[in-house]
């Protein structure tokens, strides 16, 4: 996205959220005090009110973030592809200095053990990295 465009989009985002909460609280401001006959609908209509400017305000504050929604998930998932990557990094080694007692022999269980560790990260970390590049 250009700069001007994300500028655009926050000031824009920005604006109805201001817009959207002054209306809220002004609406709750006019209420008519005689039409409440209770505390118990006065409460009501208080919070009720304050309902719709949080709305309002997490609206706005929606619309400001939603730029930032696919970056931020594109960084996610790389960064989490680097950290399933760290125990292959970590039981490559073993796997290899225990190859040759693949079938059997006296390293064959931290073989096979190495073997589905440095498999399954290195599966999850290249699906996450294959799922960043799909964003």
């Amino acid at each position: 996205m250009k700069p001007q465009t994300i500028g655009r989009v926050l000031g824009t985002g920005l604006r109805v959220a201001g817009r959207v909460a002054g209306q809220h609280m002004a609406a709750s401001a006019q209420a008519v005090p005689g039409q409440v006959q209770n505390r118990a609908e006065q409460t009501r209509a208080t919070a009720q009110a304050a309902g719709k400017a949080t709305r309002g305000v997490a609206a706005g504050l929606g619309g400001f973030l939603r730029p930032f929604q696919r970056v931020g998930g594109i960084l996610w998932l790389e960064v989490t592809g680097v950290f399933f990557f760290l125990p292959v990094v970590v039981f490559a080694p073993v796997l290899w200095k225990s190859r040759l007692s693949w079938a059997h022999g006296p390293d064959h269980r931290n073989f096979v053990i190495a073997a589905v560790i440095v498999a399954l990260f290195f599966y999850l970390s290249a699906s996450s990295f294959w799922r960043a590049r799909r964003k």
